[in-house]
């Protein structure tokens, strides 16, 4: 990823302004989602629509603390992997459940992330998604990557705090190289209030 092609990272101005505007549209609960998916968990546009509820639920189909991303749903081999579930996140992801557990065909393998024709989306439909978004919004350089690189640059900044090391923040972005996970952070803002929360 060569440093001119980097995805903008997005400020917390950034993220209530994008919050308060997805809220006006036609489907504020779902479109949050997505959002928040990307820069509250770092997940890739494939991650985002392959998601299930089965990797964010229990055995018991209640809402877990934790995203168990699988390979198949990432990039495959060692791609997946275990992400904390943010608060805020879980708060609509709960809304979305207890939605969806109404539908008589309700099953755990059922993808979260669907549209008004289908029970799934696309990866490609979901950069488009964050494409529009921004572009829309007036947000210049952003992309589908930008939440992705502001979730993990927030960790980098909050991870010494638990005692972790960088090598923490490239499981949880489940990169195979540290030298990936370094390309995402932005250095600058690590030392600053306005490295994403």
């Amino acid at each position: 990823m060569a440093l001119n092609k980097q995805a903008k990272i997005l400020t917390t101005k950034q993220q209530e302004l994008t919050l308060g505007y997805l809220e006006r549209t036609r489907y504020p609960l779902r479109n949050k989602i997505i959002f928040m998916l990307s820069y509250k968990a770092g997940l890739r546009a494939k991650e985002i629509a392959n998601l299930t509820w089965l990797m964010v639920c229990d055995s018991e189909g209640q809402l877990s603390r934790e995203i168990n991303l699988i390979n198949k749903a990432s990039k495959g081999k060692e791609s997946g992997r275990i992400i904390p579930l943010h608060k805020d996140l879980a708060v609509l992801l709960t809304e979305l459940l207890s939605k969806q557990q109404k539908d008589e065909h309700f099953n755990l393998t059922n993808r979260i992330i669907t549209t008004e024709r289908d029970n799934k989306t696309s990866p490609q439909a979901i950069v488009n998604f964050f494409y529009n978004l921004y572009k829309e919004i007036g947000f210049e350089g952003c992309s589908s990557h930008s939440g992705r690189r502001t979730f993990i640059t927030s960790a980098a900044k909050n991870i010494s705090l638990a005692g972790g090391t960088l090598n923490d923040i490239r499981m949880l972005a489940g990169h195979s190289t540290l030298s990936t996970t370094q390309r995402y952070i932005e250095y600058c803002l690590l030392y600053t209030s306005d490295a994403a929360d």
